[in-house]
């Protein structure tokens, strides 16, 4: 992992950062919470292993060599403290086909290759890019997986062998189901009722029975049955170790073994980090709120990841990824550090040398069971809710089904190819119609005008008769080049013709700059409308009175200056600017929101936020979020600064703000927003002991906990997506909204609702320069993560809010 190294300053050494990667003098020192948790995730590990192992055609001590390189290599090396990695059953079907194609030699070469390809994608720090692959196309991929999982693994259930396809396999079904094997059928079924019925055990007894991992009790359960009944079934035979199969030079078409490279290193890393960002908001809800662990870096996390499957590769191990199921009980045993995932490989190490003849007595088919569960889980009912709700049924259907009939590679192709005609298909779904109210033409389109919608336009504007008034209503927020010169050439042509054109948005109002405002014959909509057959002239706003011009400080260089009487002063700049402004607003704003605001005068206010930042001028809080009137309940200060309870020495204006806003108005959310170049924070990385104490000075020592934070060995430094921090201003700025965010925690009025989970914390950096606004990663702020993410501007209210 690179950490960020922000310019020194004379003030504050450097520090070496308590999260580096391994070569540091830091030595692991375990809690006895994470030899405990551990020991929980061993358990569940050691049976999952060789189950996932069964299901692939490897050596049984091929999984055991995964899950004990995950634990330690990856648990070592990983960015995702609390994360266990081992064989997945993610990766079963791509590993299966790979031995039987290419042998199990040849398979272990090709995990070695995709190891090396995670980390020349770790080196190239791409490993974000990996999250915006839609939902709906890795939940598909995950329940098409299982689904081949649980159809092989079936016909083991019944005491049978699998077929090569999940179509052969559902074939074979009905001749398996008629010469099914009533011992294999009586362990299979004690192992899935014990699976299914141990996590819902009722009662005090039930709570403290469910301390055991349900895998493992069912696993124990059935050789228990097995040893005790006598029955004659095929067992796990972990042969001596020193028949151990080792990777060889890769033998088959290069072409498909760099296919088998390209899925096994797809699948692998993007199950991690997809793991790694869930685990974050386990983490980030226990109850501890995750105090101590640290956020996970993604680039660390594959890197650590490619490192795992060239080490087990090279051992003969099976394929290593990140692996929800031992993640989740790792978590929620209370691991504090990767201690506890370095201990379960440990543990298993010592299984595999030790318990090898208690091994030996595991059925088969109790494994086979327990994987096939697992396989079924992977169908999760949540995420098909979740994905038709946000109407993207087709692209996971057509993902399952192309992973269930051809491959995982190919199902993942083809759900993406979908996702892109699904999101075309969106684009261009506009609607148009026309309608005659009152003599006056109007022509609606609802939806994004881009050159696929084009024809329609067209159509629909060569149908308006000749000389007409027509307005044209706008409801959408995308209107491409073609769009626009199609509206615009028909515009000319209309009023050539002795028509009117008006071009509204959806609520009525005059889109300025619009193709509508331009008069005949001109190339710009900057000069003022005097066509129609009226003549009536239209003004039309100057160029540079755009929507963004109330930032920029009111002035239009090319609006010529009104004239002055010789005998007159020119009024004084500022307060000609406050008078203008204050005229315009009363002209031409005013009367659109005086409804609005009417209603708020008679309702009060009900804000959904409260949003803290800094007094810097070049911060307009309603440009960043597109909020309006009644939206935000703002305070603003000196540094974004929020004093610890009791530190304000006399002036609780931010305790009072906070506490009416949380209290009393009821907001669902609190946002600290800091900036790029902030005054305040240059001041404190400047500031002297010996300087005078004035009233500036006094409040920036609210802002020293921020200092101290930066320095510590004990929080990882803040981070900017996609590059590091400038220099030590901008690290401090960052550094600063995750320590106001702290600040806020020690507010009784705020601790309580975030208990009840009514209230949410957000951080937010805007980078003025850039006009780029970056939130904390995540939903929500509860573990501090330290990575600031580049937020588009379309989404960036609605995650704001």
């Amino acid at each position: 992992m690179t950490l960020c190294t922000p310019a020194r300053t004379p003030n504050r050494p450097r520090v070496q950062r308590p999260h580096s990667p391994p070569g540091g003098a830091r030595r692991l020192r375990p809690a006895g919470v994470d030899v405990s948790a551990s020991i929980a995730v061993f358990l569940i590990a050691l049976p999952l292993s060789l189950g996932i192992a069964l299901a692939t055609g490897a050596p049984l001590q091929a999984g055991l060599v995964a899950a004990a390189v995950g634990g330690l290599v990856a648990g070592r090396l990983g960015g995702s403290p609390l994360q266990v990695s081992g064989p997945a059953a993610g990766l079963t079907v791509v590993t299966a086909e790979l031995i039987q194609r290419y042998g199990w030699r040849t398979t272990c070469a090709i995990t070695v290759l995709a190891g090396l390809a995670q980390l020349a994608l770790a080196a190239l720090r791409v490993a974000r890019s990996a999250l915006m692959v839609s939902p709906a196309i890795v939940h598909g991929m995950v329940a098409g997986i299982g689904v081949t999982i649980a159809l092989a693994q079936l016909h083991i259930v019944l005491g049978g062998t699998p077929q090569s396809s999940a179509v052969a396999n559902v074939l074979g079904l009905p001749a398996r189901l008629a010469d099914a094997r009533p011992a294999a059928l009586a362990i299979s079924g004690l192992t899935i009722a014990v699976l299914l019925g141990w996590p819902r055990l009722p009662g005090r007894v039930g709570r403290l029975l469910r301390k055991a991992p349900a895998a493992l009790v069912g696993v124990g359960g059935a050789t228990l049955l097995a040893l005790a009944a006598g029955l004659a079934v095929p067992r796990v035979d972990l042969p001596s170790w020193s028949s151990h199969a080792l990777p060889g030079l890769p033998e088959g078409p290069v072409l498909g073994i760099a296919a088998g490279v390209l899925t096994i290193t797809l699948v692998t890393s993007v199950q991690s980090l997809l793991s790694a960002v869930a685990v974050d908001k386990l983490v980030a809800a226990r109850p501890d709120r995750g105090k101590g662990v640290p956020r996970a870096d993604l680039d660390r996390e594959l890197a650590g990841q490619g490192a795992a499957n060239m080490v087990s590769g090279a051992l003969g191990g099976l394929p290593v990824a990140g692996v929800a199921v031992r993640s989740v009980a790792n978590v929620s045993a209370g691991a504090v550090s990767r201690a506890s995932t370095m201990l379960h490989g440990l543990w298993i190490v010592l299984a595999a040398l030790l318990l090898v003849p208690a091994i030996d007595l595991i059925p088969l088919a109790a494994l086979a069971a327990l994987v096939m569960v697992v396989g079924i889980q992977m169908v999760s009912i949540t995420h098909i809710r979740t994905v038709t709700r946000h109407r993207e049924a087709a692209v996971y259907a057509v993902t399952v089904t192309g992973v269930v009939l051809v491959g995982v590679l190919e199902g993942v192709a083809l759900g993406i190819a979908v996702a892109v005609a699904v999101a075309m298909s969106r684009l261009a779904r506009t609607r148009i119609t026309r309608e005659d109210r009152d003599g006056r033409q109007v022509l609606r389109v609802r939806g994004q005008l881009t050159f696929l919608a084009v024809p329609r336009l067209s159509r629909a504007l060569h149908q308006i008769p000749a000389g007409s008034e027509v307005t044209v209503e706008l409801d959408g927020s995308f209107m491409d080049h073609a769009a626009y010169e199609t509206l615009n050439d028909w515009t000319t042509g209309h009023r050539a013709h002795g028509g009117t054109v008006e071009l509204t948005g959806p609520t009525g109002g005059r889109i300025a700059g619009s193709p509508a405002d331009r008069a005949p014959g001109t190339g710009t909509g900057t000069e003022s409308d005097t066509s129609g057959a009226s003549g009536a002239p239209v003004a039309s706003p100057h160029p540079c009175c755009r929507p963004w011009t109330p930032w920029h400080n009111h002035q239009c260089a090319e609006r010529p200056a009104p004239p002055v009487a010789p005998a007159e002063e020119p009024p004084a700049r500022t307060g000609h600017q406050l008078a203008h402004g204050i005229g315009k607003f009363q002209r031409n704003t005013a009367p659109l929101v005086r409804d609005e605001l009417a209603r708020l005068a008679r309702e009060g206010q009900t804000p959904s936020q409260l949003f803290l930042t800094c007094a810097d001028s070049r911060l307009v809080t309603s440009m960043i979020t597109s909020s309006g009137p009644g939206d935000l309940f703002t305070v603003r200060n000196v540094g974004n600064l929020v004093p610890l309870p009791g530190e304000e020495s006399g002036d609780d204006s931010v305790a009072a703000a906070i506490e009416y806003a949380v209290d009393v108005l009821r907001v669902q959310s609190i946002t600290v927003c800091g900036h790029s170049g902030c005054g305040a924070m240059q001041a404190l990385l400047g500031a002297g002991p010996d300087e005078p104490a004035t009233p500036l000075r006094r409040w920036l020592r609210h802002g020293r906990p921020s200092l101290e934070r930066m320095a510590s060995r004990r929080h990882a430094w803040a981070r900017i997506s996609g590059r590091l921090p400038a220099d030590a201003v901008e690290q401090l700025c960052l550094t600063n909204v995750v320590q106001q965010l702290e600040h806020l925690r020690a507010y009784e009025s705020v601790a309580r609702r975030l208990a009840d989970g009514s209230l949410t914390l957000h951080g937010m950096y805007f980078h003025v320069g850039e006009a780029q606004a970056y939130l904390l990663s995540g939903d929500e702020v509860r573990g501090y993560d330290d990575v600031f993410d580049s937020v588009p501007p379309a989404t960036l209210a609605a995650k704001a809010s």
